[in-house]
């Protein structure tokens, strides 16, 4: 287990702490499992999502003869500064989501809680996520966040994980989450990468205690194959 608070800095200077299975030279060479939560601020559920996950990997990793065997990354909190103040956007004001340098990124928002930056790529912390993506080309992505309950899969690669998440919460599993997303993970991730993204939506009105039961079985499926895809 291994643990790197000085990994990225936001734009404003605040660390952003990434987590790992094995050292970052070592992991390069594994394909691993990246996942994510608060990627917006005033998504609580999803940076506790994303804890818990840690929780069960660190748990799992202090065994004698740990059970989970696939590789991984995990960062708790991408958007610490809006995690702070409470904002879907980061501490510049842009939607982290939309901000990905895809060939779909669009200088265009109605609200700005959609604002997407002046720039793609334009964010600290969007730079971070894109050079893990280039080094060390992860297997499969999941980001958590909270707004209706679904599970978003772009690309067929990621489908026997997010039925996995289905089962496990009840939730339906869904191509896209309802509306354009351009600048996105899922469009970054997948559409110009090919690399599966799967975007776990609690919903805003669960009870915090009720989000890690309804993914925990699912979870552990994923973490526990680490059969190549």
């Amino acid at each position: 287990m291994y643990r790197n608070d000085q990994w990225a800095h936001t734009d404003l200077g605040s660390p952003i702490a990434l987590f790992a299975s094995h050292s970052l030279s070592d992991l390069r060479h594994l394909q691993p499992i990246l996942l994510m939560g608060g990627v917006h601020g005033d998504e609580p559920l999803g940076v506790h999502l994303a804890e818990k996950t840690l929780q069960m990997l660190q748990a799992d990793a202090a065994l004698p003869q740990p059970l989970l065997k696939a590789p991984w990354a995990l960062i708790p909190c991408l958007n610490v500064d809006g995690y702070k103040k409470q904002t879907r956007v980061n501490g510049r004001g842009v939607d982290l989501n939309r901000n990905y340098p895809s060939t779909s990124w669009s200088p265009e928002h109605e609200k700005e809680r959609y604002n997407p930056g002046p720039s793609p790529g334009s964010e600290a912390e969007i730079q971070a996520v894109v050079r893990f993506i280039t080094e060390f080309k992860p297997r499969l992505i999941i980001h958590c966040h909270s707004w209706k309950p679904m599970v978003v899969c772009a690309g067929d690669p990621g489908r026997k994980d997010a039925e996995r998440l289905s089962r496990s919460s009840g939730y339906e599993v869904v191509p896209e989450i309802g509306y354009p997303t351009p600048g996105s993970l899922s469009q970054f991730g997948w559409f110009d990468n090919k690399i599966p993204v799967i975007c776990i939506e609690e919903a805003d009105e669960t009870a915090q205690a009720k989000v890690w039961p309804n993914f925990e079985s699912g979870m552990r499926e994923i973490f526990l194959d680490a059969s190549p895809r």
